[in-house]
């Protein structure tokens, strides 16, 4: 394990630094009262307490997630001599509204917690965090919540799940549905296209935000609607999709509807020559094992990190690949392994800049890790350069487009990139 890198002191630590510089001026250089959120006090031998609020998908984006989130705290070490803890393990969020409540309440009971790494799905989010950002004070900061129903239009206006305190690195998906209209649009001449999803703050809003953007090129959307989560024989929703001759499919849906979507298309009449393509939440390598799902376009993040480095810990892109495949012997199974990792190095960097030690015991100040996060900018992540808006988005904006090409070779069709967004 690479030693984590001297830092300059931020927030309460760039205060306490300059304070400690001189005894006489130690009194007038005393750290402000905490802020209107409190503080954490941990004491000698206790651990700072933070939380993984992912969901337990075999094959999703929880279970590399929760891969990622202990190796970035093992980089990161200790914060002011003092170790971090995750609680004994992962909160499951569900990937539903009620799951994302419940649990959240679940940690906002435990009085300790500073911040989480989470949720997986942005159902649960939304949901959860106005209570864990709220009544429970803390920060959230998601590598996977996609929906702009979480942050903003991206227009400077405020959605309606923003909660102060929420963050994430991965993009608003007011993006990725640009990049899906303009693949279609301007790449392949696409002018009448169908989207189905599933009626729930990610899928939806995805295909909304495509559908709206596909229009404003002058496309038309012959087909919206959403479909049962659970559907796996989709045979009926393709007979009628395919009445309105749509060019391609964009469907931002559950594996299950996914399968039934791409086995039964090509049985289908009117469909079988339709460009099919998907999203992020389906960039999974237990959904693209399978056979079927050659020829799909999958919409996402772009993992070229070209020898890029985390700024806090000195890990590069290539050292902590190695490292997942030297444990679980193969690559991280989810595009959004590299968002974890900065994302979990960001609330530890905020942890730090919030915090001092009064004799012997260890104070963060909660406000003052908002404060910290709301701060970020141009920061050296793994995933590129970090800013962070008002509203909590700290994406970098790379995104692109893959043909899967070999379901035998998963390596392959992800570095088969056919589009770029913005080209």
């Amino acid at each position: 394990m690479r030693s984590r890198r001297a830092r300059p002191a931020g927030g309460l630590g760039r205060q306490l630094a300059v304070c400690g510089a001189s005894m006489l001026l130690a009194a007038a250089c005393a750290p402000d009262p905490p802020g209107p959120l409190g503080a954490v006090e941990v004491e000698t031998g206790e651990k700072i307490q933070v939380r993984m609020f992912l969901s337990p998908d075999e094959g999703g984006s929880g279970i590399t997630n929760q891969r990622i989130v202990p190796l970035a705290l093992e980089h990161y070490g200790p914060i002011r001599g003092f170790e971090v803890s995750l609680g004994g393990g992962n909160v499951d969020d569900d990937c539903t509204p009620e799951g994302g409540r419940s649990a959240a309440q679940t940690i906002i009971d435990d009085g300790r917690v500073i911040g989480v790494i989470g949720t997986t799905c942005s159902a649960a989010a939304a949901e959860a965090s106005p209570l864990l950002t709220g009544e429970g004070g803390m920060v959230m900061i998601s590598s996977t919540n996609t929906s702009p129903r979480l942050t903003s239009d991206l227009a400077g206006n405020p959605s309606e799940y923003r909660s102060e305190g929420y963050y994430r690195t991965s993009d608003n998906d007011l993006l990725q549905g640009a990049l899906v209209a303009q693949f279609l649009h301007r790449e392949n001449g696409v002018t009448r296209a169908a989207a189905v999803h599933n009626g729930d703050v990610y899928t939806e809003s995805l295909a909304q935000a495509f559908a709206d953007s596909f229009r404003g090129m002058g496309g038309e959307i012959v087909w919206f609607s959403a479909a049962d989560a659970t559907q796996e024989d989709m045979s009926a929703v393709l007979a009628e999709m395919a009445a309105g001759s749509p060019q391609a499919l964009y469907f931002p849906v559950s594996r299950e509807n996914a399968l039934g979507l791409v086995r039964g298309a090509a049985e289908t009449a009117g469909m079988e020559d339709v460009l099919l393509l998907t999203s992020d939440g389906l960039l999974e390598d237990i959904f693209m094992e399978r056979e079927e799902t050659e020829g799909v376009f999958f919409s996402g993040p772009d993992n070229r990190f070209h020898g890029t480095e985390n700024q806090s810990t000195g890990q590069h892109a290539s050292d902590i690949l190695a490292e997942y495949r030297a444990v679980y012997g193969h690559d991280p199974e989810t595009p959004f392994w590299a968002h974890t990792y900065d994302a979990v190095v960001l609330l530890l960097d905020a942890i730090e800049a919030a915090s001092f030690v009064d004799r012997g015991t260890l104070v963060v100040d909660r406000s003052a890790v908002r404060e910290h996060l709301n701060g970020v900018s141009e920061y050296g992540g793994i995933i590129g350069s970090i800013t962070c808006d008002e509203f909590g988005d700290c994406g970098v904006g790379k995104l692109v487009i893959i043909e899967h090409i070999d379901s035998s070779d998963l390596a392959a069709s992800k570095a088969n990139i056919v589009y770029e967004f913005g080209t």
